[in-house]
């Protein structure tokens, strides 16, 4: 044989215990390709929005959490669940409970609005899996309303305090979510009005009404009230009106009395004032006239005035004797003679009493 032959049928011989790897490379995308062409899901899968993606392989809880969008993982071994992370609404339907009176009766439907918050994803489902919320808002709301039935009347719980049931319920599941599972966040409940018998319900319906009655005739009773004071209002309000009119009609005629009052006394002092005038002036006239008079009465003038007198009173007397006053001139003369000393005693008198 050839040497080059020998060599090369002996380079064709793989040597004894050889490298396995590309066997195995091989048998791994075969089966990638295989498991993509049969379940393109058991490799690629998608994260959707508001939730992140949670893994176990083998049943183990990964410490891997993703979020939305498309991922990769090993096919038939690596198991993947996404896990909501925004609000969402649980509803507990027909809880049964009974009141502390022993009544049974049956909320139909509560919901829960809560969070899962995406730090506390990986705790949460690594000590009550995937179906947290059953843990913690549906058995812990069975749990919470027997609780606040059994310890109420089924007057409380139907009337009285029914609207303090949901915030009740919301601090309940919170406190024990807060302590036990920190990533569950309660963000509000809303419980239904609960179904009781009908006889009672009948009751409580009668009951209802009787009090819709008294309390639509206590409306009307207000209302009377409120009617009656608003006239009362009105009437005052009217009376005050009139009264205020009247006082400024009687202001202003006081205030035209009083102007007439002032024009009269104006009137009045303007007369008095006037004929205050005239006297002085009258008696400043007869006051002249006097002064006149007593320089004017001399005894030529006075005999003057006597013989005037007697000229024109002239007189027939026919008898044996004439009267003595007209032919006694003795007489005519001590007569001038007396009227002219008593005119200067009275002129002295008054020139003493100005003095």
């Amino acid at each position: 044989m050839d040497p080059q032959q020998r060599r090369t049928e002996t380079g064709h011989h793989p040597p004894p215990g050889g490298n396995m790897t590309p066997v195995l490379v091989a048998f791994g995308v075969f089966i990638a390709i295989a498991a993509l062409v049969m379940s393109p899901s058991s490799l690629v899968h998608q994260v959707p929005e508001g939730h992140v993606g949670a893994y176990w392989r083998g049943g183990a809880l990964l410490n891997v959490i993703t979020e939305p969008g498309f991922h990769l993982k090993l096919p038939f071994i690596t198991h993947y669940e996404p896990v909501q992370v925004t609000l969402q609404t649980d509803q507990v339907r027909d809880i049964p409970c009974g009141t502390k009176g022993g009544v049974m009766v049956t909320f139909a439907k509560i919901e829960v609005v809560n969070r899962l918050r995406k730090d506390y994803v990986y705790d949460t489902l690594l000590n009550y899996g995937v179906d947290y919320d059953n843990a913690w808002i549906y058995d812990k709301i069975h749990h919470e309303i027997n609780q606040f039935c059994s310890s109420h009347s089924l007057q409380q719980v139907y009337i009285d305090i029914f609207d303090q049931i949901d915030e009740r319920m919301k601090e309940a599941l919170q406190a024990d979510c807060t302590r036990y599972a920190p990533g569950i966040e309660i963000i509000s409940v809303r419980v239904t009005k609960p179904k009781i018998p009908a006889s009672v319900r009948r009751n409580f319906e009668q009951m209802e009404e009787e009090r819709t009655k008294v309390l639509i005739a206590i409306e009307k009773q207000r209302v009377a009230e409120k009617e009656a004071e608003t006239k009362k209002i009105m009437a005052i309000s009217e009376a005050e009106k009139n009264a205020n009119v009247s006082k400024i009609l009687m202001q202003q005629k006081l205030t035209e009395k009083d102007s007439s009052r002032r024009e009269a006394d104006i009137e009045n002092q303007m007369y008095l004032d006037r004929q205050k005038s005239l006297a002085d002036a009258d008696y400043y006239r007869v006051l002249k006239e006097a002064e006149a008079n007593k320089l004017k009465l001399t005894p030529e003038f006075l005999e003057l005035k006597f013989i005037d007198a007697i000229a024109h009173n002239t007189k027939m007397f026919f008898g044996d004797k004439v009267p003595n006053m007209v032919l006694d001139q003795r007489l005519l003369g001590n007569f001038l003679t007396h009227s002219t000393k008593e005119k200067s005693s009275d002129g002295d008198l008054e020139m003493a009493t100005d003095t």
